[in-house]
């Protein structure tokens, strides 16, 4: 089977793709490559952060790898809190404070408009490839449900009745912006010779 890297220690992450790739691919985090160390995220791009990301790990390892850079992109913020996602109220990163900040940003808007959007870069012998995903669908009035992280208690996908926090992982797949990056990766990996 082949082995990638995958430049997150996010448990959550490691799972989602893991659970996307159904043991095509031996996905290694870094905890488990013996990486221990945080890669900056210091562009104004999703592209840009997911691509630093990965080539530092190459550069570390000389291995296949990816990684990954997501953001939460609401209209009426005029994309905010987007590349900033993660740290968006600030330092350091906590998503129950994250989630505070953009509910009352969003207090008394009625577009409630936005969207996931996930950036993968694969580096692959050497070679670097991107692939992108998103979902639309909108920011709801009040938190809803405990499961997933980042903002999945307050956002609901295009085309359901409920959050990302309120499904199970192969439920959130069915819309999931990183499943739709996964997969034109995953497309492009089984199309190679």
């Amino acid at each position: 089977m082949t082995s990638l890297i995958f430049a997150t220690n996010n448990k959550h992450k490691v799972e989602e793709i893991r659970s996307a790739l159904a043991g095509r691919f031996r996905i290694i985090p870094l905890s488990e490559a013996g990486i221990d160390r945080d890669i900056p995220e210091p562009h104004d791009t999703l592209g840009e952060n997911a691509s630093e990301k990965s080539s530092v790990i190459h550069a570390l390892t000389g291995a296949d790898c990816f990684s990954e850079d997501s953001g939460l992109e609401v209209n009426a913020l005029g994309g905010a809190p987007g590349v900033r996602s993660a740290r968006y109220a600030g330092e350091p990163s906590d998503a129950g404070a994250n989630i505070r900040k953009l509910l009352h940003a969003m207090d008394g808007i009625d577009d409630r408009s936005a969207r996931f959007r996930t950036i993968i870069s694969l580096i692959l012998e050497g070679k670097e490839y991107t692939f992108e995903g998103e979902c639309p669908g909108k920011i709801t009035l009040d938190i809803d449900g405990d499961g997933g992280f980042g903002y999945d208690p307050v956002f609901i996908p295009e085309g359901a009745d409920r959050t990302f926090a309120r499904m199970t992982i192969d439920q959130k797949n069915r819309f999931s912006h990183r499943r739709k990056a996964l997969d034109a990766m995953l497309s492009f990996l089984l199309g190679k010779p």
